[in-house]
Protein backbone atom coordinates (compact mmCIF):
# COMPACT_ATOMS: atom_id res chain seq x y z
CA UNK A 1 0.00 0.00 0.00
CA UNK A 2 1.32 3.55 -1.06
CA UNK A 3 0.05 6.79 1.48
CA UNK A 4 1.48 9.60 -0.01
CA UNK A 5 1.43 12.60 2.77
CA UNK A 6 1.74 16.23 2.83
CA UNK A 7 2.94 18.62 5.05
CA UNK A 8 1.52 21.96 6.47
CA UNK A 9 -0.73 23.24 2.87
CA UNK A 10 -0.23 26.75 2.96
CA UNK A 11 -3.22 29.26 1.79
CA UNK A 12 -4.45 29.68 -1.94
CA UNK A 13 -0.74 28.72 -3.27
CA UNK A 14 -0.82 25.27 -1.23
CA UNK A 15 -4.07 24.98 -2.28
CA UNK A 16 -3.17 25.26 -6.26
CA UNK A 17 0.19 23.48 -5.83
CA UNK A 18 -1.77 20.28 -4.43
CA UNK A 19 -4.29 21.13 -7.51
CA UNK A 20 -1.39 20.90 -9.68
CA UNK A 21 0.65 18.05 -8.40
CA UNK A 22 -1.64 15.21 -6.85
CA UNK A 23 -3.57 13.60 -9.34
CA UNK A 24 -0.33 13.32 -11.71
CA UNK A 25 1.13 11.92 -8.17
CA UNK A 26 -1.37 9.73 -7.56
CA UNK A 27 -1.27 8.69 -11.00
CA UNK A 28 2.36 8.19 -11.58
CA UNK A 29 2.82 6.06 -8.05
CA UNK A 30 -0.05 4.61 -8.24
CA UNK A 31 -0.99 6.04 -4.85
CA UNK A 32 -3.89 4.38 -2.76
CA UNK A 33 -3.98 7.14 0.26
CA UNK A 34 -3.21 10.76 -0.06
CA UNK A 35 -3.10 12.66 3.44
CA UNK A 36 -2.13 16.31 3.70
CA UNK A 37 -2.15 18.80 6.57
CA UNK A 38 -4.76 21.61 5.92
CA UNK A 39 -4.52 23.71 9.40
CA UNK A 40 -3.07 26.61 7.00
CA UNK A 41 -5.04 26.08 4.35
CA UNK A 42 -7.60 29.17 4.78
CA UNK A 43 -5.10 32.44 4.43
CA UNK A 44 -2.61 31.05 6.21
CA UNK A 45 -4.41 30.36 9.29
CA UNK A 46 -7.03 27.86 9.66
CA UNK A 47 -8.92 25.68 7.42
CA UNK A 48 -12.79 26.49 6.08
CA UNK A 49 -15.49 24.09 4.47
CA UNK A 50 -14.68 25.24 0.79
CA UNK A 51 -10.87 25.63 1.18
CA UNK A 52 -10.95 21.51 2.49
CA UNK A 53 -13.43 20.25 -0.34
CA UNK A 54 -10.76 21.97 -2.75
CA UNK A 55 -8.23 19.70 -1.60
CA UNK A 56 -10.87 16.54 -1.53
CA UNK A 57 -11.72 17.20 -5.28
CA UNK A 58 -7.45 17.59 -6.08
CA UNK A 59 -7.50 14.22 -4.68
CA UNK A 60 -6.72 14.31 -0.87
CA UNK A 61 -8.64 11.68 1.14
CA UNK A 62 -7.83 12.65 4.60
CA UNK A 63 -7.35 16.02 6.62
CA UNK A 64 -4.99 16.60 9.44
CA UNK A 65 -4.30 20.02 11.70
CA UNK A 66 -3.09 21.09 14.61
CA UNK A 67 -2.81 23.85 16.90
CA UNK A 68 -4.95 26.09 14.51
CA UNK A 69 -8.05 24.31 13.84
CA UNK A 70 -10.07 26.64 15.63
CA UNK A 71 -9.21 29.62 14.21
CA UNK A 72 -12.11 29.92 11.24
CA UNK A 73 -14.76 29.26 13.64
CA UNK A 74 -17.23 27.87 10.63
CA UNK A 75 -15.45 24.81 10.53
CA UNK A 76 -16.33 23.25 14.30
CA UNK A 77 -19.53 21.99 12.92
CA UNK A 78 -17.68 19.76 10.16
CA UNK A 79 -15.44 18.34 12.97
CA UNK A 80 -18.56 16.20 14.08
CA UNK A 81 -19.45 15.20 10.60
CA UNK A 82 -18.81 13.56 8.00
CA UNK A 83 -16.01 15.09 6.46
CA UNK A 84 -12.67 13.66 6.39
CA UNK A 85 -11.41 16.31 8.97
CA UNK A 86 -9.25 15.34 12.26
CA UNK A 87 -8.31 17.50 14.93
CA UNK A 88 -5.42 16.36 17.02
CA UNK A 89 -6.31 13.48 19.29
CA UNK A 90 -5.18 15.08 22.21
CA UNK A 91 -7.35 18.26 23.07
CA UNK A 92 -9.22 18.01 26.26
CA UNK A 93 -12.45 15.14 26.53
CA UNK A 94 -15.42 16.70 25.66
CA UNK A 95 -13.90 18.93 22.03
CA UNK A 96 -15.89 18.82 18.89
CA UNK A 97 -14.49 16.60 16.27
CA UNK A 98 -12.21 13.24 16.51
CA UNK A 99 -8.80 12.85 16.32
CA UNK A 100 -8.41 9.78 14.89
CA UNK A 101 -10.52 8.43 11.26
CA UNK A 102 -10.57 4.96 9.94
CA UNK A 103 -10.61 4.44 6.15
CA UNK A 104 -10.29 0.90 4.81
CA UNK A 105 -7.32 -0.62 6.29
CA UNK A 106 -5.50 2.57 7.35
CA UNK A 107 -6.27 4.66 10.96
CA UNK A 108 -5.29 7.95 10.17
CA UNK A 109 -4.34 9.76 13.94
CA UNK A 110 -4.07 13.71 13.71
CA UNK A 111 -1.38 14.37 17.14
CA UNK A 112 0.29 17.24 18.52
CA UNK A 113 2.91 18.52 20.77
CA UNK A 114 3.23 20.03 23.49
CA UNK A 115 7.27 21.56 24.17
CA UNK A 116 7.06 25.12 22.91
CA UNK A 117 3.30 24.94 21.89
CA UNK A 118 0.87 24.81 24.41
CA UNK A 119 -0.96 23.04 27.07
CA UNK A 120 -2.54 20.55 25.40
CA UNK A 121 -2.75 16.48 27.03
CA UNK A 122 -0.13 14.43 27.04
CA UNK A 123 0.18 12.91 23.39
CA UNK A 124 2.57 9.68 24.53
CA UNK A 125 -0.40 9.00 26.73
CA UNK A 126 -3.22 9.81 24.26
CA UNK A 127 -1.61 7.51 21.94
CA UNK A 128 -1.24 4.85 24.67
CA UNK A 129 -4.81 5.03 24.85
CA UNK A 130 -5.61 5.55 21.43
CA UNK A 131 -3.92 1.69 20.84
CA UNK A 132 -5.10 0.13 23.92
CA UNK A 133 -8.64 1.31 23.64
CA UNK A 134 -11.40 -1.55 22.92
CA UNK A 135 -12.05 -2.99 19.41
CA UNK A 136 -10.11 -4.07 16.25
CA UNK A 137 -7.40 -1.87 14.97
CA UNK A 138 -6.33 -1.86 11.22
CA UNK A 139 -2.82 -3.02 10.93
CA UNK A 140 -1.72 0.32 9.08
CA UNK A 141 -1.60 3.47 11.17
CA UNK A 142 -0.28 6.58 10.04
CA UNK A 143 0.28 9.34 13.04
CA UNK A 144 0.92 13.61 11.73
CA UNK A 145 2.97 14.49 14.90
CA UNK A 146 2.16 18.05 14.75
CA UNK A 147 4.79 19.70 17.00
CA UNK A 148 7.50 22.18 17.07
CA UNK A 149 10.47 20.64 18.84
CA UNK A 150 12.22 18.21 17.12
CA UNK A 151 13.09 16.22 20.02
CA UNK A 152 9.30 15.82 21.07
CA UNK A 153 8.97 14.46 17.17
CA UNK A 154 12.14 12.24 17.39
CA UNK A 155 10.93 11.34 20.49
CA UNK A 156 7.54 10.10 19.78
CA UNK A 157 8.74 8.00 16.20
CA UNK A 158 11.08 5.91 19.52
CA UNK A 159 7.89 5.63 21.51
CA UNK A 160 5.69 3.84 18.78
CA UNK A 161 7.95 2.27 16.50
CA UNK A 162 7.07 -0.94 16.16
CA UNK A 163 3.43 0.08 17.20
CA UNK A 164 1.95 2.16 14.26
CA UNK A 165 3.00 2.24 10.42
CA UNK A 166 4.48 5.72 10.01
CA UNK A 167 5.09 8.61 12.51
CA UNK A 168 5.41 12.02 10.28
CA UNK A 169 5.93 15.23 11.48
CA UNK A 170 4.55 18.75 10.17
CA UNK A 171 4.20 22.10 11.73
CA UNK A 172 7.60 24.08 11.03
CA UNK A 173 7.00 24.11 7.35
CA UNK A 174 10.65 22.88 7.10
CA UNK A 175 11.47 19.39 5.15
CA UNK A 176 14.00 17.79 7.40
CA UNK A 177 16.41 15.26 5.77
CA UNK A 178 16.06 12.25 8.08
CA UNK A 179 13.04 10.01 6.21
CA UNK A 180 14.04 6.18 7.70
CA UNK A 181 12.44 3.69 8.86
CA UNK A 182 13.12 3.05 12.66
CA UNK A 183 14.28 -1.01 14.36
CA UNK A 184 10.91 -1.99 14.38
CA UNK A 185 9.57 -0.94 11.00
CA UNK A 186 7.81 2.30 11.66
CA UNK A 187 8.36 5.07 9.14
CA UNK A 188 9.87 8.11 10.38
CA UNK A 189 10.54 11.74 9.07
CA UNK A 190 10.96 14.46 11.70
CA UNK A 191 9.08 17.22 9.50
CA UNK A 192 7.44 16.72 5.81
CA UNK A 193 7.36 20.33 5.22
CA UNK A 194 4.82 22.08 3.22
CA UNK A 195 2.92 22.98 0.28
CA UNK A 196 3.26 26.82 -0.31
CA UNK A 197 5.72 29.70 -1.51
CA UNK A 198 9.30 28.98 -2.29
CA UNK A 199 10.33 32.40 -1.53
CA UNK A 200 8.65 32.97 1.32
CA UNK A 201 9.57 32.77 5.31
CA UNK A 202 7.91 29.27 5.82
CA UNK A 203 5.19 30.56 3.62
CA UNK A 204 4.75 34.05 4.59
CA UNK A 205 5.35 37.76 2.80
CA UNK A 206 9.22 38.06 3.55
CA UNK A 207 9.03 41.57 4.02
CA UNK A 208 6.12 41.21 6.84
CA UNK A 209 8.07 38.68 8.48
CA UNK A 210 11.22 40.58 8.63
CA UNK A 211 9.09 43.58 10.02
CA UNK A 212 8.12 41.59 13.17
CA UNK A 213 11.37 40.62 14.16
CA UNK A 214 13.17 43.94 13.47
CA UNK A 215 10.46 45.86 15.51
CA UNK A 216 8.57 43.48 18.01
CA UNK A 217 5.22 44.39 16.61
CA UNK A 218 3.00 42.24 16.44
CA UNK A 219 0.95 42.08 12.91
CA UNK A 220 -0.96 39.88 10.55
CA UNK A 221 0.88 38.19 8.30
CA UNK A 222 -0.17 37.35 4.66
CA UNK A 223 0.74 34.34 2.53
CA UNK A 224 3.53 34.82 -0.05
CA UNK A 225 3.14 34.65 -3.77
CA UNK A 226 5.40 33.36 -6.81
CA UNK A 227 6.41 29.55 -7.26
CA UNK A 228 5.41 27.43 -4.85
CA UNK A 229 6.45 23.65 -4.02
CA UNK A 230 4.95 20.51 -2.84
CA UNK A 231 7.09 18.80 0.21
CA UNK A 232 5.35 15.20 0.87
CA UNK A 233 6.53 11.81 1.60
CA UNK A 234 5.63 8.55 -0.08
CA UNK A 235 5.17 5.74 2.63
CA UNK A 236 5.03 1.91 1.29
CA UNK A 237 3.41 0.17 4.13
CA UNK A 238 2.77 -3.66 4.20
CA UNK A 239 -1.15 -3.71 4.39
CA UNK A 240 -1.28 -7.11 6.34
CA UNK A 241 1.64 -6.47 8.62
CA UNK A 242 1.11 -2.45 8.72
CA UNK A 243 5.28 -2.53 8.99
CA UNK A 244 6.68 0.08 6.51
CA UNK A 245 8.88 -0.88 3.35
CA UNK A 246 10.03 1.93 2.91
CA UNK A 247 9.50 6.43 2.92
CA UNK A 248 10.62 8.00 0.51
CA UNK A 249 11.00 12.62 0.07
CA UNK A 250 8.72 13.53 -2.95
CA UNK A 251 9.03 17.51 -3.99
CA UNK A 252 7.69 19.03 -6.73
CA UNK A 253 8.14 22.75 -8.40
CA UNK A 254 5.08 24.71 -9.84
CA UNK A 255 5.66 27.72 -11.60
CA UNK A 256 2.96 30.47 -11.07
Amino acid sequence: MLILAIGDVIGKPGRLTVEKTVPDLREEYGIDLVIANAENVAGGIGVTSATAEELFDAGVDVLTSGNHIWAQKEIIPYLDGPMPLLRPLNYPPGVPGRGNLTIGSVMVVSLIGRTFMDNYDCPFRAMDALLAAPGRKPPVIIVDFHAEATSEKMAMGKYLDGRVSAVLGTHTHVGTIDTRLLPRGTAYVTDIGMAGPIDSVIGDNPEEVLQRFLTLVHTRLNVANGRTMLNAVLVDVDEKTGRANSIERIYREVEK
